[in-house]
């Protein structure tokens, strides 16, 4: 059981900047849910009650305080389809689905394969979000009036140069705030939010989808659902993984994943569209001051509140002040460092980060960048493993046998090397393989010990395999296919 101190530290380590951050967060999010949502193709009122429950929910539910889940890019691209061909009601009837995948997949632990993406792969992924939120600021920096040009560099102005003065008030809600009374009483000729979308004027309210019950509606929705699931839960780990790093604090990696399943089930049921974690609004919360979950929560509550009480206000707030906001997230989130390392890393590091980047870009698909950037360094460590392995060999003084020395690790990619480093074909009475000093992983390292031992009895040879430690000599016993009624195996103790 939790103590009360620690529930505090989880929650509100510091009621102020939890405040403020939230109603930062929630500000931000607002032009994201609303374009999220023209890409699904659905109402703008789906991406907005999304972000407003999934922020919500995660705050309760979710394994990494401070971070931010919401409507996303990356699980809006995916729905385009089912929208399309189904309509709205099969959308909320796949997130569904989606989020109890990702119940299931926390139930499995499945989030010990973060374990499993390399630094590289996480710089990448940040460098190639940091460039997905300014590329996505562009359609505001193109054919606008000179004035929101201004708006944007006093924007920014305000935002690096406020917590010299102090930073007791998050710098970007001081931006949003000048700039929302500059642009409103000069009347200056900029876009505003009323001009991004309609605004819903009622609370999101709960319902089924209207979808039949069926076997042929789960052949249509499981697909999506299974996509939408691992692409919202890949962007949520690695986003709880930089979150990590920010604060220097640990996150749960699995409770992450039921949370971002119980989340996505609510925001279907009160009319959402389904999310995950969001990067930039991760950063803009950690950066204005939050650790706890309170301004989590407060983002989700603030922007209903902005939504259905705070409507006329929220109407007059410049693109521009939010523009500016989110280039400053691209800006923080790129780690720079990455670019003047490129020289210093090893080359096989440097390519898994500019694949991960390139492929992110190209694609606007993170999940494809990254998998991208596992399979190529997977890649590179198993040749570099495979290089690890090494095998010698003496011949004795009367010319009749053949010992050879494996040293090193003997699996899939060096199994091969393995294999052919041993010469079945010498007209030698007799070969000893000694393997005191290696370790057999698979059934692949199994199989080529098999090769070379079948391949040499066919040649006459006698076969002598020495120094097998246990868990090899386990692996032998199981798997290997030849006759062990040959001379033994022998096993090292």
């Amino acid at each position: 059981m939790p103590s009360m101190s620690s529930i505090a530290r989880d929650w509100c380590p510091n009621l102020r900047a939890e405040t403020l951050s939230g109603v930062v967060v929630a500000l931000a999010l607002i032009p994201e849910a609303i374009g999220f949502s023209v890409i699904a193709g659905v109402d703008p009122k789906v991406g907005l009650y999304a972000s407003v429950v999934i922020a919500t929910v995660i705050a309760f539910t979710g394994g990494r305080a401070a971070m931010v889940s919401a409507a996303t890019a990356s699980t809006a691209v995916l729905m385009t389809g089912i929208v399309h061909d189904h309509g709205v009601q099969f959308l909320f009837a796949a997130t569904i689905l989606m989020g109890v995948f990702q119940i299931i997949a926390g139930a499995l632990r499945l989030g010990r394969l973060m374990r499993f993406v390399s630094q590289s792969v996480m710089t990448g992924f940040v460098n190639a979000l940091a460039i997905l939120i300014f590329m996505a600021q562009l359609p505001q920096l193109v054919d606008v009036t000179p004035a929101t040009y201004a708006l944007i560099a006093l924007g920014l102005g305000i935002i690096y140069l406020f917590p010299r003065l102090t930073t007791a008030v998050p710098s970007p809600l001081v931006a949003i705030v000048v700039l929302t009374v500059i642009a409103s009483v000069a009347h200056l000729p900029v876009r505003t939010v009323a001009e991004l979308g309609e605004l819903p004027s009622a609370l999101p309210s709960f319902g089924v989808p209207d979808v039949p019950f069926t076997l042929e509606t789960l052949r249509i929705i499981a697909p999506i659902a299974l996509t939408l699931a691992a692409v919202g839960l890949l962007e949520s780990l690695l986003t709880a993984q930089i979150v990590d790093d920010m604060t220097d604090t640990p996150s749960g990696k699995n409770r992450e994943c039921v949370g971002q399943g119980i989340a996505n089930v609510a925001s279907a049921l009160f009319g959402g569209m389904g999310g995950c974690a969001m990067i930039g609004q991760s950063v803009i919360n950690v950066t204005s001051g939050a650790r706890g979950r309170l301004s989590t929560l407060v983002a989700g509550v603030f922007l209903l509140v902005l939504l259905v009480a705070l409507q006329d206000l929220l109407a007059i707030v410049p693109v521009a002040a939010l523009t500016a906001v989110m280039i400053m997230v691209s800006i923080n989130t790129f780690s720079w460092r990455s670019i003047a390392r490129l020289r210093s890393n090893p080359l096989p590091s440097s390519v898994v980060m500019l694949a991960t980047v390139g492929t992110v870009v190209a694609t606007a698909d993170l999940a494809k960048g990254v998998l991208v950037g596992v399979l190529l360094s997977g890649v590179f460590f198993a040749g570099k493993v495979s290089r690890l392995s090494r095998v010698t060999s003496v011949l004795s003084e009367d010319g009749k046998t053949r010992t050879y020395f494996v040293d090193g690790q003997v699996f899939f990619a060096s199994a091969g090397t393995f294999a052919d480093a041993i010469d079945v074909t010498e007209p030698v009475e007799r070969l000893v393989i000694d393997v005191s000093g290696a370790h057999f992983w698979d059934i692949s390292a199994i199989g080529a010990l098999d090769r070379i031992v079948l391949k040499a009895r066919r040649h006459g040879r006698e076969v002598e395999v020495a120094g097998l430690n246990d868990a090899s000599a386990t692996m032998v016993e199981r798997f290997a296919t030849h006759d062990k009624s040959q001379p033994a195996l022998k096993q090292s103790h």
